[in-house]
């Protein structure tokens, strides 16, 4: 019988280890961690594939491997742990600092990317690589494609030819997947197949342009990283044999030259535990390989699995609702998740008559919520794709909810903070001709013909060894660009930290900010902000690899009057919302064609995605779960269609969740 719901207006594993005696340690860990923790914890010599259901204390397990490794009297130094983010592998280093001592932070810890930043910038020489490279982040990289796509004459072709993005992500792809140009054509993007030729000659100057100017996208810092590991130099057999034990958070979202970079890892020390949970792996749209952490026994012989299932997170309820929705995967490692947290309420099914109707309930639900005692800022409404709560946003409005939605602009690629940042750029690499191009077009009566004209006559001298001011004194442009020779020119002779440079740079750079943005007073919070940023750092070249890498994540034009509100609720996509939790979570949409997408019908491989997906928002729910889906949809084509509720929830029995009607009071 449907529940009424009135709408108001408003481990098993057994590893067998030589005994420890503990009470040698200082902190007892077998009391601190339940006894797969430990498990995983408490391992040393071989490999690990440590599957970490939602919720199940994977970090605290890591975070107390690190702290044992050092008690056990191992080099922090010969301890690798790789992260998807810099600020996970702070957090966790902090973490171990404060369980045991100060040697934990001196692990080596950081993401694939900044560990090959920091290992090809120390190593540079023995790949031919010019130590002061500069990093391209993604923006860039189509800035460059860009210039070679249009020196192509491509209007001759008579047919769409795919844009700069569209084809950075194609040669992305080929990259990190160990695919061709062709097999990435035919699989995503059949409508460009007949320009593989085309495509493959922008690869092949792309390349070339790259090397020539000193300058590495992402996917080059791996590429590199992975042939200096399998070059067999004296440097690389030093550098991995001081490599005791890896470690490697989030595993299924790396990708096959992720995978390939810590097999060459252990090449000499074979210790490595990777841990993750195959049923969260949602990134295959970015290169990441679900068969990574499936054949991971297969890539390390003789590798011990240990499972974590003991959930702190959410009510039984909810995870009886998830081990369902995973129960029916394909292929996975089985697993049951289960908590002690009691008294918890079954998942509610939602039927909304239309999305609006549905957008009202999740308004009223919130509501009284909030008068419940749940603050907004523990509440959450997750959707498949950004457009799916077009409507809810409108209707939040209205009832004078605060909230804020995931998926904004980046700190560092808005064009005010990019465009500082080119010109520090130049003063590090004066061959990276992508920042060249940028601050050239800043100045009036400079166009793309003239900056490019200008740029051919730089790159005719010696950039790094010449007086700038000087070598182009005869060009019919100097005076367009006295200024700016010169201020490039002093970055480099009379200053030497990062935030006195920018200083410099804004006194140049100001007039022509104002003069190019009509919103600059709003935009000049990010220069106040960079800055500061700056002002933590004593080398430029670590200034700018961090901001590549691992760039702040907001900016000052994307924030909302409503983010002056001390609470909000939380609008985001699934793959934004992977890794956090709420005490309350709505998941909108949860119908066939918008969840799954219909987009993944044709494949098993993209609906078993959809479906882990599903796992992932679901187990984002600490107490409350709503999954709702309007019974009517309005297609231009066709009307009002009936909708059906998703694949992922419609068999779901009495047992597991409630269903709701929705009643209107008038």
């Amino acid at each position: 019988m449907a529940k009424k719901y009135t709408l108001k207006r408003i481990n098993k594993t057994g590893i067998q280890k030589p005994t420890i005696d503990e009470a040698r340690f200082s902190i007892n860990y077998q009391h601190e961690l339940n006894h797969a923790q430990f498990e995983a914890a408490s391992a040393v010599e071989g490999n690990y594939l440590v599957i970490a259901g939602a919720g199940t204390g994977k970090t605290r397990t890591l975070v107390y491997r690190v702290a044992r490794l050092i008690e056990l009297g191992y080099d922090p130094k010969s301890i690798l742990l790789l992260t998807f983010t810099r600020k996970a592998a702070r957090e966790m280093m902090g973490r171990a600092a404060q369980l045991l001592d100060n040697r934990c932070s001196r692990i080596n810890g950081g993401t694939f990317h900044s560990f090959a930043n920091l290992t090809l910038r120390r190593y540079a020489k023995s790949i031919n690589l010019d130590s002061s490279f500069t990093i391209l982040d993604q923006g860039d990289s189509e800035d460059v494609i860009n210039l070679i796509r249009g020196q192509l004459d491509l209007a001759k072709l008579k047919k769409r030819f795919p844009n700069k993005k569209t084809i950075l992500r194609i040669l992305s792809l080929s990259v990190n997947t160990s695919r061709t140009v062709e097999d990435i054509l035919d699989s995503e993007y059949p409508h460009f197949a007949q320009y593989s030729d085309k495509i493959k000659e922008i690869k092949e100057l792309y390349e070339k342009y790259k090397r020539s100017n000193s300058l590495l996208d992402y996917d080059d810092l791996l590429i590199y990283l992975l042939e200096f590991l399998t070059h067999k130099s004296g440097a690389a057999k030093l550098l991995l044999s001081n490599i005791k034990f890896i470690m490697v958070d989030e595993y299924q979202d790396t990708n096959k030259l992720q995978a390939d970079i810590v097999k060459a890892l252990s090449t000499f020390n074979n210790n490595v535990m990777v841990v993750g949970d195959d049923s969260q792996s949602i990134y295959s749209f970015r290169g990441a390989s679900f068969k990574n952490i499936i054949n991971f026994p297969s890539l390390f012989p003789g590798s011990k699995l240990i499972m974590l299932e003991e959930n702190y997170r959410s009510t039984q309820e909810i995870l009886s609702f998830a081990n369902h929705i995973i129960d029916f995967a394909v292929e996975k490692y089985p697993k049951e998740l289960y908590t002690r947290i009691k008294d918890g309420e079954l998942p509610a099914i939602i039927s909304a008559d239309n999305e609006n109707m549905q957008s009202r309930f999740i308004v009223d639900r919130v509501l009284e919520l909030r008068e419940e005692g749940v603050p907004l800022n523990e509440i959450a409404v997750l959707f498949r794709s950004s457009y799916h709560s077009f409507d809810l946003e409108i209707e939040l409005n209205k009832a004078n909810i605060p909230f804020i939605k995931f998926g904004g602009m980046k700190f560092v690629e808005t064009a005010h903070v990019k465009d500082v940042l080119a010109f520090l750029r130049i003063s590090m690499n004066p061959r990276d001709f992508v920042s060249w191009y940028r601050v050239l077009l800043l100045h009036e009566g400079i166009g793309p013909k003239r900056a490019q004209l200008i740029m051919n006559e730089l790159a005719s001298v010696d950039l790094k060894n010449v007086d700038l001011t000087n070598s182009i004194t005869n060009s019919k442009f100097h005076s367009k660009i006295v200024g700016l020779l010169e201020i490039i020119q002093n970055l480099n002779k009379n200053y030497k930290l990062p935030a006195d440079k920018i200083e410099l740079i804004l006194s140049y750079y100001n007039p022509l900010f104002k003069s190019k943005y009509d919103d600059f007073n709003k935009r000049k919070k990010d220069l106040d902000a960079l800055i500061n940023i700056s002002s933590n750092y004593d080398s430029t070249e670590t200034f700018l690899a961090d901001m590549a890498l691992e760039p702040p994540r907001d900016s000052v034009i994307d924030v909302n009057e409503e983010d002056k509100e001390e609470e909000y609720l939380t609008l985001t996509t699934i793959h934004s919302a992977k890794g956090l939790e709420w005490h309350s979570v709505f998941i909108m949409h949860a119908m066939e064609g918008f969840f799954p997408n219909s987009m993944a019908y044709d494949s098993i491989d993209s609906l078993e995605e959809e479906r882990r997906l599903m796992y992932v928002a679901v187990t984002r729910a600490k107490q409350n779960l709503f999954l709702s889906y309007p019974m009517n949809v309005f297609d231009r084509m066709s009307g009002y269609t009936l909708a059906k509720p998703s694949r992922f929830i419609e068999d779901v029995g009495d047992d597991l969740a409630e269903e709701w009607t929705i009643n209107e009071e008038f």
